[in-house]
């Protein structure tokens, strides 16, 4: 939720957020010939209400980001959506790269804070209105979006007040694209629903009508709300991090899980869903900054990001840079998975691992732990998304291998002494448009469609023969589908590598160690997957 001023609960601004409100009529009772306009809601709290101050402090803020940072073609923006006064100075250096560009027309994608509905809601009137003057909506390209999934509606929803509060996620980007980019169309879009079927449905359609116009995308997002300023940053920056991977899955999977927190989720993967099909293929971050940096009290912040997603020169591979571990650290690994796996099967307890010192242990990191006894397949489990560090997926995942595959009965304190262990640290997810680029032996794969998904390892592929074809098709079977769902225009795959490492000599006598109060029996955090052989 956000607020004008970020430092207090929304409730207690509410009743100061109605400036400018209009409540309008229902469309049955208006003459056919009325323009349907939506007037400012926040004019006057999130910004100011007249027009030449308003001028001057965006060109303030603007002037204070600098010259754009590149030249690249700017496919889609992120940018926060608080009262200027503390996102302000985020939000322009993501509309700093827009000088000296022109856009005929501008998809503002925005979240829902004060209205609950469940579709993605497509402004049907005639303009916005900010105090720098009226937006025309692009009315034709707003009805063909409608036309392409049903999830996607013409309406007022979201946008128009549905009570004394009026949204202002969307409002509050306009009157900076009002002062660099001067005349356009626009196409304002509120987000209902935040699944990733929506956001997919969404980031699809935009890319289908797109394609030969002159459009940017803005994705109106703030980051993790109301946390300490150490806390806030950390979040924040992993969320950072996977949009600068491209990793959509991981994005909207941990936001709905509430691992890490943007209250515009759905549209950032909406936008970035569309603008990988459009062709860009780099997110890069402008600027972070959180409201204890204006305010000076650092014990409840908002954190604030603005990104830029680019077309820019290809280069390595589509599923990004390996993961690396010295030496020692795939050696505690190994060690924690198997100290991890005996304390559960001993004692139904999770082990209990000290912080380690190093660094990379410490990242939150995908992984899966491999269990095998005479080289045959005895439990593999993982986390497919960074919701740990690293050191404690290991412990989880090493756990339920032994206990939690259900294709194995649990593992017996008799086997202990013969499992070989293997782990696979996994990089982020890049969806795949083009399956040529997926390398067999080098990267693994997922599907997912209609709520199913599947994932192999990139090893299995290898250690199986598989061909590429093969490769698809057996991980549409791993998800219960048919083998030729890869093909589908509403599957998805993705693509990532691993890093693996394993230690098959016989271990060393087991030595109790502390347990974890917790039973491998609680829930899990989202990701869990199994793989076959």
């Amino acid at each position: 939720m956000d607020s004008g001023r970020k430092s207090k609960p929304l409730l207690l601004l509410a009743a100061g957020l109605v400036a400018g409100a209009l409540l309008l009529v229902p469309s049955s009772l208006r003459p056919a010939d009325k323009e349907e306009v939506r007037q400012p809601a926040v004019a006057g709290n999130f910004y100011p209400a007249d027009p030449k101050e308003l001028e001057k402090m965006i060109d303030g803020l603007l002037a204070s980001a600098g010259a754009p940072t590149t030249q690249q073609p700017v496919v889609a923006l992120i940018a926060p959506h608080a009262g200027y006064q503390y996102s302000g100075a985020v939000a322009a250096h993501s509309y700093a790269l827009l000088k000296g560009r022109k856009f005929e027309r501008v998809v503002v994608i925005a979240p829902s804070h004060f209205e609950a509905f469940d579709f993605t809601s497509v402004y049907d009137g005639d303009s916005y209105v900010t105090p720098l003057g009226a937006i025309p909506v692009d009315k034709a390209f707003a009805a063909k979006l409608a036309s392409l999934a049903p999830g996607i509606q013409l309406s007022q929803r979201g946008h128009t007040p549905a009570g004394p509060q009026g949204e202002h996620a969307l409002e509050v980007q306009l009157p900076f694209l009002q002062r660099t980019l001067g005349q356009f169309k626009l196409v304002p879009i509120v987000m209902g629903n935040q699944s990733w079927e929506s956001s997919r449905a969404l980031g699809v359609a935009l890319a289908k009508l797109i394609p030969g116009t002159d459009t940017l995308i803005v994705a109106s997002s703030d980051l993790t709300h109301y946390r300490s300023a150490d806390e806030v940053s950390r979040i924040d920056h992993h969320t950072l991090q996977a949009i600068e991977d491209w990793d959509t899955l991981s994005l909207s999977r941990n936001f709905q899980a509430g691992v890490w927190e943007a209250c515009g989720g759905a549209p950032i993967v909406a936008a970035m869903i569309a603008a990988q099909r459009l062709g860009a293929n780099q997110a890069r971050v402008l600027k972070y900054a959180n409201t204890g940096d204006v305010t000076g009290d650092r014990s409840r912040v908002v954190g604030y990001g603005a990104v830029a997603l680019l077309r820019a020169p290809r280069s390595g591979s589509p599923t990004g840079a390996l993961f690396s571990l010295s030496d020692r650290d795939k050696q505690e690994l190994l060690r924690i998975a198997r100290l991890s796996a005996e304390t559960a099967v001993r004692t139904r307890k999770l082990y209990e691992p000290p912080v380690p010192a190093s660094a990379a242990l410490l990242q939150e990191r995908g992984a899966f732990v491999t269990l095998r006894e005479k080289s045959e397949l005895r439990g593999c489990i993982g986390y497919v998304s960074a919701v740990k560090p690293l050191y404690l997926t290991v412990r989880d995942v090493a756990a339920f291998a032994a206990l939690r595959d259900s294709r194995f009965p649990p593992v017996t304190s008799g086997e202990l002494g013969s499992l070989e262990y293997e782990v696979s640290v996994i990089s982020p997810f890049r969806q795949v448009l083009d399956v040529k680029q997926i390398k067999v032996g080098r990267d693994g794969l997922m599907i997912l469609k209609g709520g199913q998904d599947g994932i192999l390892l990139p090893q299995v592929a290898r250690d199986e023969n598989w061909d590429r074809n093969t490769f698809l098709e057996q991980v549409g079977v791993k998800a219960g589908l048919p083998p030729r769902t890869w093909k589908d225009e509403d599957a998805d795959l993705f693509a990532f590598t691993a890093l693996v490492f394993a230690e098959p000599k016989a271990p060393e006598a087991f030595t109790p160690q502390p347990p974890f109060p917790g039973r491998p029996e609680q829930p899990t955090p989202p990701g869990r997957d199994s793989t076959p052989r």
